[in-house]
């Protein structure tokens, strides 16, 4: 048996023959390998009789399931350029939209790249990674970890941290769909925040820096001018002067013109057209090929425009922490339901009577359930679905959060009234009408916060 195939059975890398791609020069070789107790599956798209050939392993975009198909199309016309590519099935497992680890990505990147440099008709010195989006993440950092990764190829890679990267695409959703009102500030900065510090946002403080900054391996960066979901020319600009800081002078970084954040042709950013921006592919291809001859010089095209206007997200004072959020529902829960539970029971029985105090704090515990659960209910709506089609919008609002807006204001005259009320009717210090007057109290600055009574 040959060394190199003794060196992939221990890598735990497995073929079957090859069979025939849709394309009659090209071959498909179905491979795995693994990473830890994980088998990963992918297929290897070469041209057909090659040998000593580039290598490629792409690396997904967020997401999973995430199936090696959706790459098939740029593999194929890698290998048609003479570049064998590995595509794969991403991992589902360890892998979701709360819990995930970039590291652990890299480290199936890395497994990939070994099984690849095995292959027989392989130059195991040129085989790179390429990474979209998220797998501009990972990619850079499986790079900075070893010597097995000859070059690097990022698509739309984020620069900054996936929770202001998240941020920033969040606002473009919403700007786009006609949102101006506080909505866009709570969604993306109040709610994002939240998000971050309750630990729900898998990998929120990932900086890349640290990684690029290792990167000794050539490497190209390639973001569309239209592109909604990571900011390209603040994140081009840093790639650009980390790898410099750090003495990596063969980096190539070019900007598509019209091209979106998977570098398709699109109108608006938002609408993926199916043609590829001109020239990516053969921007790729060529580069990958031109290696054999060394490595490049710097080069890149990043514009003198300002940087994209990116939210900032600073740490949670002891306020906005995750236990005093949850405290304050809790307590406007409790204080308000009670309150309207106790009351229908005593109404039902006829003991409750008909006070001025009584009627006004009824109205503040219906108008400040509603408002607390309704938010709640649907900010979670929007964090845990899609802010891509959020409906009508009025003013520069969604009509849920219109609705939300008016319960929030009708929550504070109730609790002017209420407390006009208990002052007027000599301060009852019942337990009864005084937590929902406490509680009505503390619902303003709350309400003000989460953008409620703010334009």
């Amino acid at each position: 048996m040959r060394t190199g195939a003794v060196i992939a059975l221990l890598l735990g890398l497995t073929a079957t023959p090859a069979v025939a791609a849709a394309d009659d020069d090209l071959v498909n070789t179905e491979v795995s390998f693994t990473n830890g107790d994980l088998t990963l599956h992918g297929t290897l798209v070469a041209p057909a009789g090659g040998r000593h050939l580039p290598g490629i392993v792409m690396v997904h975009g967020s997401g999973s399931p995430y199936p090696r198909e959706r790459y098939r199309d740029q593999a194929e016309a890698f290998a048609k350029a003479g570049i064998a590519t590995l595509i794969y099935d991403k991992r589902e497992v360890g892998y979701s939209k709360t819990n995930r680890s970039y590291s652990v990505l890299a480290d199936d990147a890395l497994a990939a790249v070994r099984a690849l440099r095995e292959r027989p008709e392989m130059d195991p010195e040129r085989v790179g990674v390429w990474g979209l989006s998220e797998g501009g993440w990972v990619a850079p950092l499986a790079a900075s970890r070893s010597s097995d990764v000859a070059f690097v190829v990022v698509l739309s890679a984020n620069g900054g941290t996936p929770s202001r990267q998240q941020a920033w695409n969040v606002a473009n959703q919403l700007r786009a769909q006609g949102v101006t009102s506080s909505l866009l500030r709570t969604v993306t900065v109040t709610q994002m925040r939240l998000a971050v510090g309750s630990g729900i946002f898998p990998e929120a403080h990932y900086d890349p820096v640290p990684a690029l900054a290792k990167i000794r391996q050539p490497l190209l960066g390639l973001w569309g001018t239209r592109d909604t979901l990571t900011p390209p020319v603040s994140s081009a600009r840093i790639f650009r002067d980390v790898l410099e800081r750090s003495g990596n002078t063969h980096y190539t970084l070019r900007l598509f013109e019209g091209a979106d954040h998977g570098l398709h042709r699109t109108d608006d950013g938002f609408t993926r057209l199916p043609e590829f921006a001109p020239g990516y592919l053969e921007q790729v291809t060529s580069w990958v090929n031109a290696l054999a001859d060394g490595p490049p010089k710097a080069s890149t095209d990043v514009t003198t425009q300002p940087d994209e206007q990116i939210p900032e997200l600073p740490p949670l004072s002891w306020y906005e922490s995750p236990g005093a959020q949850l405290g304050l529902l809790i307590l406007f829960v409790v204080a308000f339901g009670v309150f309207l539970l106790v009351e229908g029971a005593l109404r039902l029985r006829g003991r409750s009577a008909p006070s001025r105090i009584g009627k006004r704090t009824r109205w503040l515990a219906a108008a400040g359930l509603l408002t607390t659960l309704g938010l709640v209910v649907y900010l979670g709506a929007l964090l845990m679905g899609s802010t891509r089609d959020i409906g009508p919008v009025f003013l520069g609002r969604t009509l849920p959060w219109l609705a939300l807006q008016l319960l929030a204001v009708g929550t504070v005259v109730a609790v002017l009234r209420a407390a006009i009320a208990w002052h007027q009717d000599g301060r009852p210090r019942s337990p009864q009408v005084l937590l929902p007057l406490v509680a009505g109290a503390l619902f303003v600055p709350w309400a003000f916060y989460w953008g409620l009574l703010v334009p």
